[in-house]
């Protein structure tokens, strides 16, 4: 059994407004991305491919060097230790078109952000990519 999952995603901010979803096994909101699962793809292709599987979008990383950290999931099988890479990036094409799972997404203002709705990384990600100072 796995006890160690490596996902990795992008952070995509335009006009003061980031792009969350929700999806999985989770009620809170995120960033798009995914469990790097073949290990021959480095973590860039895997954020990329993973914008593109969710939410059908092609990316462009601006920033090569993400933001990481660590988290731990509790499974029926017991925890898991989760790393998070995100990667700043851009929209290349403007149409969004998610696929089944995703139950919900939305662009939200970062002013209107509410830490209560968010998955535990997308604050301190917004703050180290300089989007954010603090959520209130």
């Amino acid at each position: 059994m796995k006890k160690i999952i490596i996902a990795s995603g992008p952070v995509i901010v335009e006009k003061g407004k980031v792009l969350l979803n929700k999806h999985g096994d989770t009620s809170f909101w995120k960033f798009c991305g995914g469990s790097a699962e073949d290990l021959t793809q480095d973590l860039q292709e895997i954020a990329k491919k993973e914008a593109k599987s969710e939410m059908g979008m092609d990316i462009e990383i601006i920033n090569q060097e993400p933001f990481l950290m660590h988290t731990r999931k509790k499974t029926e099988n017991g925890e898991k230790d989760v790393i998070l890479v995100h990667y700043n990036a851009k929209r290349t094409n403007k149409e969004i078109t998610p696929r089944q799972d995703i139950r919900e997404w939305k662009w939200v203002a970062l002013k209107d952000l509410n830490k209560e709705d968010l998955g535990p990384n997308i604050e301190p990600t917004l703050i180290h990519f300089w989007y954010l100072e603090q959520i209130n």
